[in-house]
């Protein structure tokens, strides 16, 4: 994680969670606030609704080309005086005290002119380009912030409560950014170079983070961090925000505690990691449970979890492991259910044959706009796999393992809802029939532009996954959550 550096950064702010205060007074973007790269519809909407309590001070430090000539001047005695071989070997908080006193030292002899809080906010800046993440940190120190993208070194937008905004925040220059994505990748034992430019990779935290470098990004690289929250989100707090209603979640819940074999679609960033987190945390303690992921990012809480990932190809091409791969050896490590955190190929016919073949329970997302949408596309990646099956096989396959499809969308007001559970009926001739459960209309919205919308039973008493509910229990638990909510829509008729 330590190394020498080739560039450092600009505008880190020192924003840690214990220090809000030092940090509220200097950080920058002058000269980025008002560029060719950002449109002047976007800055006054920043302006409008300020991105985070700490833009002021980016804005006010950055401004300030002596604060860049002083951290550069400090920077470089500092890499100077220190070996950063036995840095590494040092534990992250004492590095960082070391490298602290030795940044006080230096000012002291340069004597240095800085007030109390300026020479804070130069610790910590110098603290996060060594150790850190450079400018992110105060980003992903905030739990607020849903994605970090960083459009090359002198652009970072961030997305809160469902709405993308643009910060102050930026790097020195375009190799300053690439060191700091080449240090995210490097932690799961990938690289980022012109021969490689493109990566997934993950924080410690299983934040999910892509990034695409030069030459196939011209402005620079392009980092995009989708951050994940340190309190996990639970059904109940979903009820709570409104992305479904009660007797909504406890339908959700009953589906994960009768292993029955779900689809979770929707559109990027709509929710469907999250919903797939909770709907996970109804799996029983004693099931063996196997994740396969692209970037391990899911976090069940479970005892019995085998956590797979996929390997992208070395420099000679060699050595790839797909998640098709990853699908196939599951069926061999005695899973009970079987989890992929996204279908998006051939791997779609694998997953099905695993929920038809005894490991019912599988869970996945893929992304579609409505249920049926997603069980064309499911049809559409097992063809892309090569298999030359008649679409109504492939329609009868599906059928015989999907039980559910939930739906989640991100609304155009950044609020983001399940708008349809529906279970998976049978066929009608060629036709796969699906029914809805429960279903979000939307009504209007508000002065704020905020939508207005409720969840709401079709009405079904007895959907067709009542038998595996009774088979486990839950068949009583199902129909009082299905009466009740056929009694309040009943009610607001």
């Amino acid at each position: 994680m330590f190394g020498k550096r080739t560039s450092f950064g600009g505008n880190t702010n020192g924003a840690a969670p214990a220090k809000p205060q030092p940090v509220a007074a200097p950080k920058p973007k002058p000269a980025v606030a008002a560029p060719a790269s950002t449109t002047p519809k976007k800055a006054p909407r920043v302006q409008a609704e300020p991105v985070m309590d700490v833009n002021s001070d980016i804005k006010s430090r950055d401004a300030d080309s002596e604060y860049f000539k002083t951290k550069s001047s400090v920077f470089n005695a500092l890499i100077d005086s220190i070996d950063l071989s036995q840095l590494a070997t040092m534990e992250i908080e004492s590095a960082r005290e070391e490298i602290r006193d030795i940044v006080s030292e230096i000012i002291a002899l340069k004597s240095i002119v800085m007030s109390i809080s300026e020479q804070e906010d130069l610790l910590e800046d110098i603290c996060n380009d060594v150790l850190g993440y450079g400018p992110l940190e105060p980003l992903l120190a905030r739990d607020d912030i849903a994605d970090i993208m960083v459009n090359g070194a002198a652009t970072t937008y961030i997305e809160v409560d469902g709405k993308v905004r643009l910060t102050n925040v930026r790097f020195r220059d375009n190799a300053h950014l690439m060191n700091v994505c080449q240090r995210i990748v490097s932690q799961v034992g990938r690289r980022v170079d012109e021969s490689s430019p493109i990566c997934d990779a993950r924080l410690p935290d299983g934040s999910r983070v892509n990034v695409i470098g030069p030459p196939l990004s011209i402005d620079g690289a392009a980092l995009t961090i989708r951050k994940f929250k340190k309190d996990k989100l639970t059904l109940d707090q979903l009820v709570k925000f409104g992305s479904i209603s009660p007797d909504g979640a406890e339908i959700l819940q009953i589906l994960g505690k009768v292993r029955a074999n779900v689809l979770i679609s929707g559109g990027t960033g709509s929710g469907k990691t999250t919903l797939l987190n909770c709907l996970t945390a109804f799996i029983e303690s004693d099931e063996r449970i196997i994740t396969c992921e692209d970037s391990a990012e899911l976090q069940l809480q479970q005892p019995h979890v085998v956590r797979l990932e996929t390997r992208p190809p070395n420099l000679e091409g060699e050595g790839e492991i797909t998640m098709r791969d990853l699908v196939k050896n599951c069926l061999r490590m005695r899973p009970e259910r079987i989890i992929v955190g996204e279908v998006r190929g051939p791997e779609a016919f694998d997953l099905l044959q695993a929920m038809n073949t005894g490991h019912d329970g599988s869970m996945g997302t893929l992304h579609a706009n409505s249920p049926r949408e997603g069980l064309s596309r499911l049809e559409s990646m097992i063809t892309m796999g090569g298999y030359s099956l008649p679409s109504r096989t492939i329609r009868e396959m599906i059928v015989s393992s999907v039980d559910v499809v939930v739906q989640a969308a991100r609304l155009r007001d950044g609020s983001r809802r399940i708008t349809h559970v529906s279970e998976i009926m049978g066929m009608e001739g060629d036709v796969i029939v699906t029914q809805d459960i429960f279903v979000y209309d939307i009504l209007g919205e508000d002065a704020n532009g905020d939508l207005i919308g409720r969840h709401r039973s079709t009405g079904i008493t007895k959907p067709k996954f009542a038998e595996r509910a009774r088979y486990y229990g839950e068949e009583l638990n199902l129909v009082e959550a299905l009466e009740r909510a056929n009694a309040e829509e009943a009610g607001a008729a």
